[in-house]
């Protein structure tokens, strides 16, 4: 849950009666169809019975401020709720609205009588198909990745757009969540066990105040849509080999109606978090080619921490630290720590760099560039997605273009080179490194992304693809399933036309050339030491 999480005096409703029915619902005739066993799962807000083939959820009788569970009609109103945005991802999973009759001591959700309680009717999924089961045992994948993200990108783009004259994702309502995190995290978590890194977040949303201007911005261009709400890795599954999305926030809109790209940063974070920092940047390149939305990196960094810290909130109001001593509190406390820790490593990295790959078609610039995504921590621009997205083709998309006609024209050339400055330009000025990935056969090209007016700070290095012409020949010959349509025709076309890098380009960049058997751990290394010195 990502919410606003209440300290232990706001009110609540006594749930002594509804524990009562959780406890005669321990009984296979209580469901009308055959149970294999009864389990219980409990949340604070919430239990789930599970019987083998359906899972039933109900909804505890609670007011944490944030969300209003305490009576009937309120429970039936948000089951309702409930059913209806889950459907929106997982319509196979989300059954029915279930009433419950009969009496506290035999209640019955197929019978007669009065209505005491709803449930939401599930088809039960085994718990080891969580995507947060799958990373505790580090069993996630490149393609599982891609999966989530091109899942999460079809859901924003098939979500509402948020009405213009409603508040929902505006920077005032970012402003105040970020300022409530830090309150509640400085309230629950005594000063003498915070770490240094709280203090300089409160320094940096300070110094970075004029990131809201950006929230009110992307409201006004549609990016504020009903989302999940609460996407991690715990509210995917894998069901039927594919990922599906499930339990979103239903209780309170205005954690629902919400940028984009917070959800997209909430889901980087997770992967971050639990120990896969290469997947986090894989997932936000593969997100952000297939929503197209490079404008959201402005904000990348801003929802990155504010994913991070409402999990230390929640992490940290989890421990009472009146029942323990300093070493059990310190151990307790470890995971809101970490949670900090993160959001201030994002907080004070400064990423700003530019690499441009250059080289023939099918000398590996695509390959060595993935790589260098989830090694280095950057956004890469592949210049054939880029191109196909500016004639609305998709990615994996045959155009059946002639050589230097239709999309390949040397106008629609020289379109695709203007957008990927622009985009690399977006990208430096969020403080983040840019791979261009692209052919540059000609000076003028580089030159224009090399002349980019950035910071002294961000370094530009040109990693030359060597590869011999027969093995290019014989890599596009076998090449499947590529964005690239690139043929052997092309590659004649620029064997003729290449211009080789200059030496006045050699004052602008520092140049790393990489051979046909790909890039090395030392390569890797080396292109790190010149982005960072």
């Amino acid at each position: 849950m990502t919410g606003h999480i209440t300290h232990a005096s706001l009110p609540r409703v006594d749930d002594s009666t509804a524990c009562a029915l959780i406890a005669a619902l321990d009984n296979p005739l209580a469901f009308g169809h055959p149970v294999k066993y009864i389990r219980l799962i409990e949340t604070h807000i919430s239990w789930v019975i599970l019987t083998g083939d359906y899972a039933y959820k109900i909804k505890k009788p609670v007011n944490f401020g944030f969300l209003d569970f305490s009576t009937l009609e309120k429970r039936h109103f948000y089951c309702e709720e409930e059913l209806r945005l889950n459907r929106r991802f997982a319509a196979e999973i989300y059954l029915e609205l279930v009433e419950i009759r009969g009496s506290q001591d035999a209640p019955r959700l197929q019978g007669s009588g009065e209505v005491i309680e709803y449930a939401i009717k599930m088809l039960e999924f085994p718990q080891q198909c969580l995507l947060s089961s799958h990373a505790a045992k580090d069993d996630l994948s490149p393609e599982l990745i891609d999966d989530i993200a091109a899942t999460v990108s079809a859901a924003h783009a098939n979500s509402d757009r948020a009405d213009q004259a409603d508040d929902f994702g505006t920077a005032t309502i970012a402003a105040q969540w970020s300022a409530e995190n830090m309150d509640q995290i400085r309230n629950a978590i005594p000063r003498e066990f915070l770490p240094d890194s709280y203090f300089e977040l409160e320094r940096w949303y300070q110094e970075n105040n004029a990131l809201l201007a950006n929230i009110d911005a992307r409201k006004h261009a549609g990016f504020v849509r009903e989302c999940h709400g609460d996407l991690h890795l715990g509210n995917m599954a894998l069901i039927g080999g594919r990922v599906t999305l499930f339990d979103c926030i239903e209780f309170n809109p205005e954690l629902r109606w919400i940028d984009t790209i917070s959800e997209a940063a909430f889901v980087a974070m997770d992967l971050n978090a639990r120990g896969f920092p290469g997947y986090c940047w894989r997932f936000l390149n593969r997100y952000l080619e297939s929503s197209a939305d490079y404008a959201g990196i402005k904000l990348l960094r801003y929802y990155f921490i504010y994913r991070a810290l409402v999990r230390a909130k929640v992490e940290a109001l989890r421990v009472d630290q009146e029942a323990c001593d300093t070493d059990t509190y310190r151990a307790h406390i470890k995971p809101a720590l970490d949670y900090i820790e993160l959001a201030g490593r994002w907080s004070s990295s400064h990423r700003a760099g530019l690499v441009i790959m250059h080289g023939l078609s099918g000398s590996g610039k695509s390959t060595i560039a993935a790589q260098l995504v989830e090694q280095l921590g950057a956004i890469q621009i592949r210049s054939d997605v880029i191109r196909k997205g500016l004639f609305d083709f998709n990615a994996d998309a045959q155009t059946g273009s002639a050589l230097a006609e239709g999309i390949y024209s040397d106008e629609a050339t020289e379109l695709t080179y203007r957008r990927m400055r622009e985009i690399a330009a977006t990208i430096i000025g969020a403080d983040f490194t840019v791979i261009v990935d692209a052919t540059f056969l000609l000076e003028s090209q580089r030159r224009t992304l090399l002349e980019l007016e950035t910071d002294p700070m961000c370094h530009k290095i040109i990693i030359d693809c060597e590869v011999p012409t027969a093995e290019l020949r014989k890599r596009i010959v076998e090449r499947e399933n590529d964005p690239s349509e690139a043929n052997l025709e092309v590659l004649e076309q620029q064997l003729r036309s290449q211009q080789p890098i200059s030496e006045a380009e050699k004052k602008l960049a520092q140049i790393v050339t990489i051979g046909s058997a790909g890039i090395s751990t030392d390569q890797v290394q080396q292109v790190r030491d010149l982005l960072a010195n």
